[in-house]
C-alpha cells in the first residue's frame, strides 16, 4: 500500500473525518484508491485498453471483496486509465482456452467480478471515458449509474470472433434496454455511440470530456447526501426483486432493509429535518 496521488477519475470528495489519508492500492492492472467513504476502482492498463487479463481480473476480485468488507466506503467509482478506454474487454493475449474452457470456469461476480456481482450493495457509478467494450461493456451494465463522455461508446463484438458475451451481456442487455434494441446489438456486434446508450437508456448522462470528472463528483455528492444504509437496502430490494410481483417483494424481509429500518441514522435523518440541519450520516 502506498499514499501516491488518485488516478484520473478519482477527484470525488466529500466530507468523511477530517485528517483521514486517502489509502492507494496498487495491483495487478488496478488502482484503489479509498478517500473520504468513496472508493475509486481504475483499470490501469492503458497500452491494453485497460483490457482485463488473468492478473487483472484476479486483483478485480480482492478489491471487490475488500470493498465489501469495509463500511467506510459508502460509494464505488470504476473507471479507466487515459482517453481512448474504458475497458476493451478480456485481454486475447491470455493463455488461449476453449470457448467451452472459459465459459465452464467459475467467475463469481461475471466480467470483472462485478457485472453480475449480487453481494456488493454500495451505489457503483461507471465513469467511462472511452471504449466499453466485450467485457467492459459488461462491466458497465453491472453499475448502477453511469456517466459517459461523448466520444465513448458501448458493444458486444464477441460473434464477430466466434464467440458469445458469456459473463453478463446476454443476460443484463435484455434486461436494460427495450428487446429489439438489445438483440440488434447482440446480434451484429455494432457499437452504439454515447448519444444512442443515452436514448437506449444504457446511460444516465453523457458530457464533453472537460467536464466527465465534475459530473461524477456530482453524482457523488448526490449519493453521499442519502444515508449509506438506505442505499444499500434499495440496492439490495432492486436487485433481489426484479422477477417477484410488486406484492412479494414488498414482503421480503431482505438482511440490508432490516438492518437500515433499525439503524441509529433512521433516527438521525428525522432529528435533522425536525432541527432543520444537514444528517450527519454514521453508517450504522
Amino acid at each position: 500500500m502506498s499514499t501516491a496521488g488518485p488516478p484520473q477519475g478519482a477527484q470525488h470528495r466529500s466530507a468523511q473525518r477530517e485528517g483521514t489519508p486517502a489509502s492507494t492500492t496498487e495491483a495487478a492492472g488496478v488502482t484503489l484508491v479509498i478517500d473520504q467513504h468513496v472508493a475509486t476502482v481504475t483499470l490501469n492498463r492503458p497500452q491494453a485498453l485497460n483490457a482485463v487479463d488473468l492478473a487483472t481480473e484476479a486483483a478485480l476480485q480482492r478489491i471487490w471483496t475488500q470493498i465489501e468488507n469495509d463500511p467506510e466506503v459508502r460509494v464505488v467509482v470504476l473507471t479507466g486509465a487515459g482517453e481512448r478506454a474504458f475497458c476493451a474487454g478480456a485481454d486475447l493475449k491470455n493463455p488461449s482456452v476453449t470457448g467451452l474452457e472459459y465459459w465452464a470456469a467459475p467467475r463469481p461476480g461475471g466480467f470483472g467480478g462485478i457485472a453480475l456481482r449480487e453481494t456488493l450493495l454500495v451505489p457503483v457509478i461507471a465513469r467511462v471515458n472511452g471504449f466499453a467494450l466485450g467485457g467492459g461493456f459488461e462491466m458497465v451494465l453491472g453499475c448502477d449509474i453511469v456517466v459517459a463522455c461523448e466520444e465513448a461508446s458501448f458493444g458486444l463484438p464477441e460473434p464477430l470472433v466466434g464467440r458469445m458475451p458469456l459473463d453478463g451481456g446476454m443476460t443484463l442487455l435484455q434486461r436494460q434496454v427495450p428487446f429489439r434494441q438489445a438483440m440488434a446489438m447482440l446480434f451484429t456486434g455494432k457499437r452504439v455511440n454515447a448519444a444512442q446508450a443515452l436514448s437506449m437508456g444504457l446511460v444516465n448522462e453523457v458530457v464533453p470530456r472537460a467536464a466527465l470528472d465534475t459530473t461524477v463528483a456530482r453524482w457523488v455528492q448526490d449519493i453521499l447526501a442519502c444515508a449509506p444504509l438506505s442505499l444499500k437496502a434499495i440496492k439490495q430490494v432492486v436487485r433481489s426483486t426484479g422477477t417477484m410481483s410488486p406484492a412479494q417483494a414488498q414482503a421480503a424481509r431482505l438482511p440490508a432493509l432490516v438492518a437500515a429500518l433499525n439503524s441509529e441514522d433512521g433516527n438521525e435523518g428525522v432529528r435533522a429535518f425536525q432541527e432543520k440541519r444537514k444528517p450527519r450520516w454514521a453508517g450504522r
